[in-house]
């Protein structure tokens, strides 16, 4: 095969053994976007992004309503938050820990929902 001015195209050849943590592209013209997150800023709020992933889980098992869909709300900003920056502002937590009261009739029975409560205590000194 020959390119249009006639001459043998180049022929390169990649390997990719494995990878991980990186992003990469191959051929010409590719973009490659990389998202960084930030590791949680202390042993507290590691256990608050495990306890908020853990109550998500747990509240797509629930039929929607008014009051799951402002705690998830709640919890994917906090989430995002976490991943981001770190660290939860104060009045992130604050917001999802009056999601999480009005969702305490469903919340309370749930390991999940404790382990929320008790994490925002901790960070908020309640």
């Amino acid at each position: 095969m020959q390119t249009p001015d006639g001459q043998e195209p180049d022929r390169r050849t990649v390997h990719v053994g494995s990878v991980t943590g990186s992003a990469f592209a191959i051929g010409d013209h590719n973009t490659v976007t990389q998202h960084q997150h930030a590791a949680p800023a202390d042993e507290t709020q590691t256990e608050l992004l495990r306890a908020v992933r853990l109550l998500r889980a747990d509240l797509e098992r629930f039929v929607p309503s008014d009051t799951t869909q402002i705690l998830d709300a709640e919890l994917v900003s906090v989430e995002e938050e976490i991943e981001t920056g770190g660290a939860a502002a104060p009045g992130r937590l604050a917001r999802l820990q009056e999601a999480l009261t009005a969702a305490g009739a469903l919340t309370g029975t749930l390991a999940s929902g404790v382990a929320v409560g008790q994490a925002l205590a901790a960070l908020l000194g309640g």
